[in-house]
């Protein structure tokens, strides 16, 4: 993502010309020659992928070889309801002909196959990928082949469940520019992989720490335990995934109190994704995508959470160096 490439065309500019007012030419250059992979077309992916084709970025490739099912469609705008434009189409599929629809300028494609599949050579074709619908593992995993790759690869991942949210971000070793009392000023932040960040204690964390941090790795832990998919829990696993609570957070000496019961329930007897949420989430993905790709802005470090029971959004920087502030 870096500042080098073709200049805007007439076209992209006259398209554009209300964004480059507010983020600038430089910024909607570097966004046309963009490339962007996504993997697991659920409700708030579809959400991010609008956003970015409207604003304009270069290529999108999706992901998602699953066929269409009544939860899906409950959170997914870009699916039509006319099952007979179907004919055997995956979800991805059926999305890429929607945002082609949203922006022509923007090339979209689909990919088929499963996220651990793919190589570092695959991933290091392209400049951001977001990740949804897979396993811890699978998300430690793609997060570890974009950091391998031969240019600096910015990798998020974003869950959302029920009324609730969550997002990754890893930009690595990340340079860029933020406006400060009048003056433009150069910014350097170092991130921690998916697996890193994970892996700081509990007990390190500070006292106001978000209850969703740990009601997240709870159910993700229960899931990869259980050999389930992503999102595949229901309340009958309830006794088990707060059983599983319980042993964790005396592993973790962290008091129980920080992983409500209640939450745990919410988020585990309804793992369909709530529309509006998934608008307000698909929103600051895409907004944080724009700032990585164009370097200017502070971006998030590096985890988000949204919980419309109380409509308040949280940023958590989880890392070694952070433990405890």
């Amino acid at each position: 993502m870096d500042g080098d490439g073709e200049e805007l065309t007439a076209q992209e500019t006259a398209l554009y010309d209300r964004q480059i007012r507010v983020w600038g030419a430089d910024a909607q250059r570097r966004l046309s020659k963009a490339h962007v992979l996504v993997y697991g077309m659920k409700g708030t992916i579809s959400e991010f992928c609008k956003n970015i084709v409207l604003a304009g970025v270069g290529s999108l490739t999706l992901i998602d070889d699953r066929l269409v099912t009544e939860e899906v469609l409950s959170s997914n705008f870009l699916i039509p309801p006319d099952e007979d434009v179907y004919g055997g189409k995956t979800i991805a599929e059926l999305c890429c002909d929607s945002l082609k629809d949203f922006n022509p300028m923007v090339r979209v494609f689909v990919e088929k196959g499963d996220l651990s599949s793919f190589d570092v050579e695959f991933f290091s074709k392209f400049d951001v990928v977001v990740v949804s619908c897979c396993s811890r593992s699978a998300k430690k995993l793609a997060n570890e082949k974009c950091r391998k790759a031969s240019k600096r690869v910015a990798f998020y991942t974003v869950d959302c469940r029920d009324s609730s949210g969550e997002i990754f971000v890893d930009l690595q070793d990340y340079k860029y520019s933020k406006k400060k009392n009048e003056e433009t000023i150069e910014c350097h932040l170092k991130y921690p992989s998916f697996e890193d960040a994970l892996s700081v204690p509990w007990r390190a964390f500070h006292r106001r720490m978000s209850k969703l941090y740990f009601a997240m790795r709870v159910i993700e832990k229960f899931e990869e335990a259980e050999g389930r998919s992503a999102g595949d829990v229901s309340e009958a696993d309830l006794s088990n995934v707060l059983k599983l609570k319980k042993e964790l957070c005396t592993a973790q000496s962290l008091n129980e109190s920080h992983v409500p019961d209640t939450l745990l329930e919410r988020l585990v007897a309804d793992t369909t994704e709530f529309p509006p949420v998934c608008a307000v989430i698909g929103g600051i993905l895409g907004q944080e995508v724009i700032k990585a790709i164009s370097g200017k802005g502070d971006p998030i470090k590096n985890f988000f959470y949204f919980d419309a029971s109380d409509g308040k959004g949280v940023i958590e920087d989880i890392s070694d160096s952070n433990a405890g502030k």
